[in-house]
């Protein structure tokens, strides 16, 4: 499915309306390139699962653990991994497999060990089409471009 938004708030909306689907063991896969709005979109998300809390990409401490929503709230920024071993060294099976939802943001960097049942989430944004401008496609499969 590919969705256009046309402002932040379109794009939070889109995520916020996937959270509230979301249920214990989802794994939900953000690519992008840098700007795109995948913090906005992680922020919608929260709102979804009906997280009060101000979200951070948690781009220095891999994982952000949120417990206050209708469910745990995993979200992992794995931009700067440089070892697959870091991972590892976390615990992220915990995660994965655990009582929550997770949400990736640069997941393509470690598909090698990302669930088959995980949903992919792409954005990107065309300036032609204006500064807010951006496609969202969803996938439940990991055949996206990135």
């Amino acid at each position: 499915m590919k969705i256009e938004v046309f402002s932040e708030k379109e794009t939070k909306d889109i995520a916020y309306n996937l959270a509230k689907n979301a249920k214990i063991g989802d794994i939900y896969c953000l690519c992008g390139d840098l700007g795109v709005g995948k913090t906005q979109f992680s922020k919608g998300f929260s709102k979804g699962l009906l997280i009060d809390e101000d979200i951070t990409s948690p781009t220095f401490t891999i994982v952000n653990e949120y417990d206050t929503g209708r469910i745990p709230f995993y979200h992992f920024d794995v931009y700067r991994i440089n070892d697959i071993e870091e991972l590892y060294d976390i615990g992220y099976e915990e995660y994965f497999f655990g009582k929550g939802v997770c949400l990736i943001e640069w997941a393509e960097i470690i598909k090698d060990i990302i669930p088959k049942s995980a949903t992919w989430i792409k954005i990107s944004k065309n300036l032609e089409k204006g500064e807010d401008y951006r496609i969202i496609e969803v996938t439940n499969n990991e055949h996206i471009s990135y």
